[in-house]
């Protein structure tokens, strides 16, 4: 009788011990997995000849640079922290080719795993940004405008974000879809900011995105392969909204012509290219997001490649 009391103690503690374990080993997977998404769910960098064609000025090409430097990315936590400049130019259509007021982001991003299931994750994100054009002259012209060509631009917010979605199982062709979205608020007035700003700025914006993507087995016939597939992802397609709901001048709530910014854009890799997408955008700016222009709205479509942390990696045949 005593030798089965303490064989079934033994066996509870080992049976306590392995499911610790089990727990300990899907949250380090999940840990790892995650680095993963908050890079791919980072903003895509893009070149694009001709710039924002419907802007009021007239561009040559514009860029986007961004990355993400990912500073903690352990499987040992749920949590992570990143460095992300952003940077992007515009180049005006005229003799000297000026860029005049390029627009500097440089800021931090804190990331909090909310489930321990990347097929269907959520997150919590946390991002400081300082936002600054190079410039230091007077924001106002003499006569009161906004001084668009030498004028400073300085601000710095917070953006606060929670992030899901969810991945198709692996259809029999080796493709599969994920469906990411987005929703978010954006704060100004925590720091300091060029005081032209309170002509006309949205300084407290709610954002929404979401993002579909298809992924893809490529080199189907490489003699190569052995017991790997190569996949990547294929193409995405992304939909972006903020508005602007704080006080604005002479701009009641309701007017979406000058609070809200949206953008639709699809991205195309065809099977030799890696990790570069064919890119094209339409939208609108009710506040022109390249600084000092805040006052300018438009509408505007956008061509060109674009990149990012795109997935692009080799799956064993049993995964």
């Amino acid at each position: 009788m005593i030798k089965t009391f303490f064989t079934l103690i033994i066996c509870l503690i080992c049976l306590q011990s392995f499911a610790q374990d089990s727990i300990a080993v899907k949250r380090e997977f999940a840990n790892k997995e995650y680095i993963h998404l908050y890079k791919e769910n980072a903003d895509l960098a893009y070149t694009a000849p001709g710039g924002e064609l419907g802007a009021p000025s007239k561009y040559v090409i514009n860029g986007r640079l961004t990355t993400t430097y990912m500073l903690l990315g352990s499987y040992k936590s749920p949590i992570a922290f990143a460095i992300i400049p952003d940077f992007t130019v515009r180049v005006r259509n005229e003799f000297s080719a000026a860029v005049r007021t390029p627009s500097y982001r440089l800021g931090g991003a804190l990331y909090a795993r909310l489930n321990p299931d990347p097929e269907h994750y959520k997150y919590a994100e946390l991002a400081f940004t300082h936002h600054s054009n190079g410039q230091d002259q007077s924001a106002f012209n003499p006569d009161g405008t906004i001084n668009t060509r030498t004028g400073n631009f300085n601000a710095n917010y917070l953006t606060l974000s929670y992030r899901f979605g969810d991945f198709t199982p692996i259809s029999a062709d080796e493709s599969y879809y994920s469906f990411n979205y987005r929703l978010g608020l954006q704060w100004y007035k925590f720091f300091r900011y060029e005081p032209a700003l309170n002509e006309g700025f949205g300084f407290t914006r709610v954002l929404y995105g979401f993002s579909w993507r298809r992924y893809d087995e490529i080199e189907k016939k490489a003699r190569n392969k052995q017991k790997v597939k190569s996949e990547k992802e294929t193409w995405r397609l992304n939909t972006e909204l903020s508005y602007a709901v704080n006080k604005i001048p002479s701009k009641n709530f309701a007017n979406i012509q000058k609070r809200l910014n949206a953008e639709i854009n699809f991205n195309y890799s065809f099977p030799f290219m890696n990790n570069v997408f064919l890119m094209a955008a339409v939208g609108y700016y009710g506040e022109d997001n390249y600084n000092i222009y805040f006052q300018d709205h438009y509408s505007y479509v956008r061509f060109g490649l674009s990149s990012g942390f795109l997935r692009n990696r080799s799956r064993h045949y049993d995964n």
